[in-house]
């Protein structure tokens, strides 16, 4: 599976529509679509899709035609997030209509082709899934502890201090978090 950390945006024209893609991270979506729709106000249409793992590690989906004929635009898009193997990654193609109907397949070829194209420009970064631990240590650890995160790869998202030392939040993959436990003696 694979991600992307930042937009990307590219742009085809098909009988003179434009289709301008743009591949994000999940996380920008929503606001990224209400800014879109601001920014792109005559456009025609704001084709969507988005790919996702939740909690469970189950992969959510949606897309949306806005308002092309059903099946046409969201759908095909999403196929090729799927495809491409993508989670956690969402596309909005912004259509602006040049005037000659391209029919339900030429729909689907422009909008498929579209994002095809953004995706390939992108940088795309394989999925590791992160864990996160929770550590309490006394104070005499803590810069050892602070070592080991930095030496084996590990990030500390969270520090509170408190009377009797310190409580880390780290977060890696579950093997760094495992041999992290080992060396300071946690198991």
């Amino acid at each position: 599976m694979f991600y992307v950390t930042c937009e990307n945006v590219t742009e085809i024209d098909e009988k003179k529509s434009r289709f301008i893609s743009f591949l994000m991270p999940v996380s920008f979506f929503e606001n990224r679509l209400a800014e879109l729709r601001d920014e792109h106000k005559k456009a025609n249409h704001h084709v969507w899709a988005f790919r996702r793992l939740n909690h469970y590690d189950q992969i959510e989906e949606g897309s949306s035609d806005d308002g092309e004929p059903s099946g046409t635009s969201g759908p095909p898009t999403l196929k090729v997030l799927q495809g491409n193997n993508l989670i956690n990654t969402a596309v909005i193609t912004v259509r602006y209509f040049g005037g000659t109907k391209l029919g339900t397949g030429g729909l689907v070829r422009a909008y498929s082709e579209s994002t095809k194209q953004v995706i390939q420009e992108a940088s795309l970064l394989a999925y590791v899934k992160l864990h996160k631990l929770e550590i309490d240590l006394p104070f005499k650890s803590i810069p050892h502890a602070e070592y080991l995160c930095n030496q084996i790869g590990i990030e500390i998202l969270q520090k509170d201090f408190g009377s009797a030392g310190a409580t880390f939040v780290v977060e890696s993959v579950e093997e760094k978090l495992s041999e992290l436990q080992g060396k300071l003696n946690l198991r």
